[in-house]
């Protein structure tokens, strides 16, 4: 069985005791996550919610928190002589998924 939720406005395929990645959430690790907003769920019979399927849930436990591997934004102008260096490391939430909920 497996739900698409929505979270941090990206939609996620998710799968029991698979790990993800999502944007970063305020909470601890350790500590459970409950997602409401399932989009769809599928297996033997499909759901597909208008825009989500009630009374489905979907369970996650935190397992840490970080930033991923940093990016360098580099901006110039041809002849002018403006050149901009910046880096970006984006902030993340590991997940495993505990339960599906239907």
């Amino acid at each position: 069985m497996y739900a698409v939720i929505k979270t941090g406005g990206k939609q996620v395929r998710v799968e029991q005791g698979q790990e993800i990645y999502v944007e970063k959430l305020d909470v601890e690790a350790g500590q459970t996550v409950e997602f409401n907003e399932v989009l769809m769920l599928g297996g033997e019979k499909t759901v597909i919610g208008t825009p989500f399927v009630e009374n489905a849930k979907v369970i996650a436990k935190v397992e840490k928190q970080g930033r991923g591997k940093k990016i360098i934004v580099f901006k110039y102008k041809v002849r002018k002589n403006y050149r901009k260096k910046q880096g970006h490391r984006q902030a993340y939430t590991k997940l495993v998924v505990e339960s599906i909920i239907a």
